[in-house]
């Protein structure tokens, strides 16, 4: 049985070799094809603002030789053209050779997307895109009491002293941060009690009622994390999902909104993945929180 456990599990390894060994090709690959492309890029940006024609004409189709002869358009030029002519068809070339400039850089940054959609992989990794946070007091819940500077949100289940606003939450005990994202950024925060939801949320989700369409576990522009002390449940447009992990008071929220990944991780001495979202996010979003039982508390974690 041992055996074949060491076996399995030097499989297992060798496997593992394999993908990363290919993963660095690829990369190195992809590095070599970004030199490349800005190479070519820089000498067709100094060819565009040459005087003199003739090493215009004579070095523009090399400047545009790529290892894929299809996507770029060729052009053949007589060598013995007359100055004259060249003239004529010069305000034309120029134009295209802007189309093509564009081109190129399209693919530069097409190419430099696929090196850098990568997700972070430790802690270490994560706090470069760490954002600091602060909970809007206009927002609040009555029955949610802030502090620390309006970093911890607690459910007292009492009526706190808040003026009217129209962002203000009336029904659900939720709120959400002053700061809408977008870009990469990652943030953490514990806590404690029963029933807490770590969301992230449109900013134009509804304030008023009790309905799905203004609750961060429900609402179609919210992504939820609901946190109990025996379980976490993944929300979203009314529907959940039950995630099999050990409840840990810290969580850890990465955002790569261009990418439209969301990844919600549980913190202790090693980052948990507990769920990934792979969607299109089409507008910043707001962190924010859900409390069903009183007591229940969330603190926002420096990590600056």
């Amino acid at each position: 049985m041992k055996k074949r456990y060491s076996e399995v599990k030097k499989l297992i390894r060798d496997q593992e070799k394999a993908a990363v060994s290919r993963a660095k090709r690829l990369l190195e690959s992809l590095e070599q094809e970004i030199a490349e492309l800005r190479r070519r890029d820089a000498e067709l940006e100094q060819l565009s603002h040459t005087e003199d024609h003739i090493h215009f004409l004579q070095s523009f189709q090399s400047a545009c030789a790529t290892p894929e002869p299809e996507d770029v358009p060729r052009i053949t030029v007589n060598q013995d053209v007359s100055f004259e002519a060249v003239r004529k068809h010069l305000s034309e070339l120029n134009e295209q050779l802007e189309d093509i400039c564009k081109g190129e850089l399209v693919k530069i940054y097409q190419t430099v997307e696929e090196v850098h959609i990568l997700e972070p992989r430790t802690r270490e990794d994560f706090l470069q895109y760490s954002c600091q946070l602060t909970l809007d007091i206009n927002t609040v819940n009555r029955y949610l009491r802030l502090s620390e500077g309006n970093r911890e949100v607690t459910h007292v289940g009492q009526i706190q002293s808040y003026p009217d606003h129209p962002e203000r939450f009336d029904c659900h005990a939720q709120l959400l941060c002053s700061e809408g994202l977008s870009g990469r950024c990652y943030w953490e925060a514990e806590w404690s009690g029963d029933d807490v939801s770590i969301a992230v949320s449109y900013k134009e989700i509804s304030r008023k009622g009790k309905g799905s369409k203004s609750a961060l576990e429900h609402s179609v522009k919210c992504w939820s994390l609901s946190c109990s002390p025996s379980s976490y449940c993944f929300r979203h447009n009314k529907k959940r999902t039950k995630l099999s992990a050990t409840p840990s008071s810290k969580i850890g929220v990465y955002l790569d909104h261009r990418a439209g990944t969301l990844s919600f991780y549980s913190v202790s001495d090693t980052m948990t993945l507990l769920h990934r979202v792979q969607t299109t996010f089409t507008q910043p979003l707001y962190p924010g929180f859900m409390f069903i039982s009183r007591y229940s508390s969330v603190k926002l974690c420096d990590l600056g």
